[in-house]
Order: structure tokens, then C-alpha cells, then sequence
């Protein structure tokens, strides 16, 4: 296990005095609650939340808790309940969660792209996808959900065009694998996995890609009640997962070795290539609220949500903690 001290040592591009909260995080009040509650999945693109836990206490949170929530659930369903308070988590199903009427808000974008399409013999790009089966782990999950809206992008219907089948993730694959799915998508690393056993073809790399290369993939969400009834905390929190999502940036090796540690991984060849390809350092450039309009617009095209795009950024959103934060984290 590595120490805290040699973990936040040295890392480069990254003040210490910034990871370790001095500056205007000294000025601030302290957090109106010392317990967190992050939610955790068993995918490694939310590395940041988890890299943050040391950060966090360092901004004055002693209780910190990670629940589990299911691989391609939206965290939004959780955070209603009350059985979490942020998380990372893809845009899309939470949008549809919202729109049914969760009471969650997004706070921030933390990186662009994590998904990658996989196509088989008889699919080379998505338009190929009329007709053909394709597998997601749920239907209305981050995967399904990714792949409607591309779907849509290029005219498809995905209510009528496309054959969902759902299965667990590692079923799913093996759907793929023996050609009875035309179609797979992979969240890290499960795409690393295909690609090194070069199985399909990618024919959509959201990391990559226009125009999903332009927006977040992930954003963090929070339960609509601790962010009102704890702005300092939020602040605080939120500060902390974007220092860490700096550490992914700058330092990929280091929170491999981190992530192996706390045993969230053991694949240290594909922890280290998805912190490699993910653009962790693009939180500054991006505009979330520009992510919430582009995806909204695709899953009502796809007869997703009922909501517009304004009704779901004037209700659902709060961008004055990440406004402020980009002040302060100049990179």
C-alpha cells in the first residue's frame, strides 16, 4: 500500500499545494457535513472518484463511503433514494432519469469518452446497424443508452432498427465473441480486452470520435437535497475529484499502482492504457452544459425524454462550484 504522503509527492503538473487544499480552500468555511458518500462501479474510466478519497479528507471529510451500484445503472436512481450524495456517471441515463423526475443535479464534466463500438462481420459503421442485434447490459442502462443516441445521430430509429438484447456484461461479450450480437459496446477495459484479443472491429471511439469526442461522457451528479442543504461541501468535494482527475492526467502510473493497491483493479496493462487514452485533462476546456444539450437533443430524437434541453438545464443543473473551481485549478 502506498502512503498518502508518497502518493500526493511529486507528481508533476499538478501543484502540491493545490492537492493538498491550501489556497482558497483555507479561506473557505469548513464542509456543514464531515460524511460523504460516493458511489463506485466496476468500471476503471471512474477512476478520479476513487483516486480522490485522501483529497477528500484533506478537504475536511472524515467519513468517506463508497456504495456499489451496478455496471451501465444510472447513479441518479441511488442518489434519489438517498443512498448516496455524488458520483460520477455517463450523461445520458441520468438525463432520462431527470426527466422522469429524479430530484439529482450535474455539477461538473470530468472526462471525454470512455465507450468504444464494436462491430462484426456484417457491421462497419453504425448505419450498418438497421436490422442487427446488439447487446447492452440493460436496456435504458449507459450502454443502451450511448448507443440509442448514436443511433439516432444517424437517422436510425432505435425503438424499431435496432434488436437489444440485454445481458450481464461478461454474457453480453460472449454473445459478441460467438457472432450472435452484431454488436458490443465496451467500457473500460472490457474494450481494451477486445482490442488486444482483436475481436471486431471499433467503429465508434467516443474518446476519439466526432462529434462524441467533444463532449463529456462522464459528469458528476448529486442528489438535489445535499447540494442545497451542503454548498460548501459540495464545493469541496467536487474540488477534490477534479485534483484528482488532474492526478489521472499527470500521472497514470502512479494511480495504476494506486488502484491496484486498493484492489479496484488487478490489470495493471489495462488500468494503465484506459488513464493513458481517456482526455482526464479536458475538464477546463469543455463546457458541460454544451454535453447536457447535445445528448438531451439525441435521446428526444430517439423518443427517450419528453423534456427539452432548456427545461433540463434551467431544472437540473448547477454550474457555479465547477464556474468558480476553474478559477481557482488553473492548470
Amino acid at each position: 500500500m502506498m502512503r498518502r504522503r508518497e502518493f500526493l509527492r511529486g507528481v508533476s503538473g499538478v501543484g502540491v499545494s493545490a492537492l493538498l487544499g491550501h489556497g482558497r480552500a483555507d479561506a473557505e468555511p469548513p464542509p456543514e457535513t464531515t460524511k460523504l458518500r460516493l458511489l463506485k462501479s466496476p468500471t476503471i474510466c471512474w477512476a478520479p472518484q476513487y483516486v480522490a478519497e485522501d483529497l477528500l479528507k484533506a478537504e475536511g471529510f472524515t467519513d468517506v463511503s463508497y456504495g456499489d451500484v451496478q455496471l451501465g445503472a444510472p447513479v441518479s436512481v441511488p442518489l434519489a433514494r438517498e443512498a448516496g450524495d455524488l458520483s460520477m456517471n455517463f450523461v445520458g441515463p441520468n438525463l432520462v432519469r431527470v426527466d422522469y423526475g429524479d430530484p439529482t443535479v450535474f455539477l461538473a464534466g470530468i472526462h471525454v469518452g470512455c465507450f468504444e463500438v464494436f462491430g462484426g462481420e456484417r457491421v462497419r459503421r453504425i448505419s450498418d446497424l438497421k436490422g442487427k442485434t446488439v447487446s447492452v447490459t440493460a436496456i435504458n442502462g449507459a450502454d443502451h443508452i450511448f448507443f440509442a443516441s448514436i443511433a439516432a445521430y444517424v437517422g436510425l430509429d432505435p425503438r424499431k432498427d435496432v434488436n437489444w438484447v440485454a445481458a450481464e456484461p461478461d454474457e453480453g461479450l460472449k454473445l459478441f465473441v460467438q457472432g450472435k450480437a452484431d454488436a458490443y459496446i465496451g467500457f473500460p477495459p472490457r474494450a481494451q480486452e477486445l482490442r488486444a484479443r482483436k475481436i471486431g472491429r471499433v467503429i465508434v471511439n467516443s474518446a476519439a470520435d466526432r462529434p462524441w469526442s467533444q463532449y463529456f461522457c462522464c459528469l458528476i451528479t448529486g442528489s438535489r437535497e445535499f447540494v442545497q442543504k451542503h454548498p460548501v461541501a459540495t464545493k469541496r468535494a467536487l474540488r477534490a475529484i477534479l485534483k484528482a482527475t488532474d492526478l489521472c492526467a499527470a500521472e497514470p502510473e502512479r494511480v495504476t499502482r494506486f488502484l491496484i493497491d486498493k484492489r479496484y483493479t488487478d490489470r495493471h496493462d489495462y488500468v494503465l492504457q484506459v488513464l493513458k487514452e481517456l482526455p482526464y485533462g479536458k475538464w477546463r476546456e469543455y463546457d458541460p452544459e454544451d454535453t447536457l444539450r447535445f445528448y438531451a437533443l439525441r435521446l428526444h430524437e430517439a423518443g427517450m425524454i419528453k423534456s427539452s434541453p432548456q427545461r433540463l438545464i434551467a431544472h437540473a443543473t448547477d454550474w457555479r462550484f465547477v464556474t468558480e473551481l476553474r478559477k481557482e485549478l488553473k492548470g
